[in-house]
């Protein structure tokens, strides 16, 4: 082949051919370098996680755990000082006093009220009249029972169905038991039977 006056053999035609490939190459590889847009990592960082809030607990605020102290009075087995654990109902004290005595009727007082600390709680007495409320609330003021363990002879004997004789039974029962446990010892006193018993145990304690 000859160009311009020179004879180029098969080789010098082939080493022509990679000279300008290898320049268009080149020439591509700038062009897209140029162009090419150089985007700046974007540089990781590391947070750390908020701390999660605290859960609210979900059993109930503890109380200050105080005994609830009440006066179970009236018609049970046991009148007296009962000493409850803090959120106990009418029906715990009346479980505490033995529960009520036989034929009591229940019905208009609260088994499930919760008990208030230093209250008094009548079993089957009514309020006195013009008084409002119900069985298992506070007697009027100026109530008082009598209590078998410091009563004198003299206010034995206000109580119904006792007299001077049956009085000074109680006091030497007492004084030979060491005191009464239950208001049911008075059947074990000289002239005391169940009805005198059903009519004594709403007005005495121990």
């Amino acid at each position: 082949m000859r160009i311009g006056g020179l004879h180029l053999g098969p080789v010098h035609l082939a080493v022509v051919a990679v000279v300008a490939a290898t320049a268009v190459g080149l020439a591509a590889w700038w062009a897209v370098r140029d162009q090419a847009e150089i985007v700046p990592a974007t540089p990781v960082t590391s947070e750390r996680a908020a701390p999660l809030a605290p859960l609210p607990s979900s059993s109930p605020a503890a109380d200050d755990g105080a005994d609830l102290v009440v006066d179970v009075a009236g018609k049970v087995r046991r009148p007296g000082i009962a000493v409850l654990p803090a959120g106990s109902r009418v029906v715990d004290a009346l479980d505490a006093a033995g529960g009520p005595r036989r034929g009591v009727d229940l019905t208009a007082l609260n088994l499930a009220r919760l008990v208030v600390d230093g209250e008094q709680i009548l079993v089957g007495v009514a309020p006195a009249p013009g008084v409002a409320g119900d069985l298992g609330t506070a007697p009027p003021q100026g109530a008082s029972l009598v209590n078998l363990n410091t009563a004198d002879q003299t206010v034995l004997e206000t109580l119904p169905g006792v007299g001077p004789v049956t009085a000074e039974a109680i006091l030497a029962w007492r004084t030979d038991n060491g005191g009464f446990t239950s208001v049911d010892e008075l059947l074990e006193v000289d002239g005391i039977g169940e009805a005198t018993l059903d009519d004594l145990a709403p007005l005495v304690t121990l």
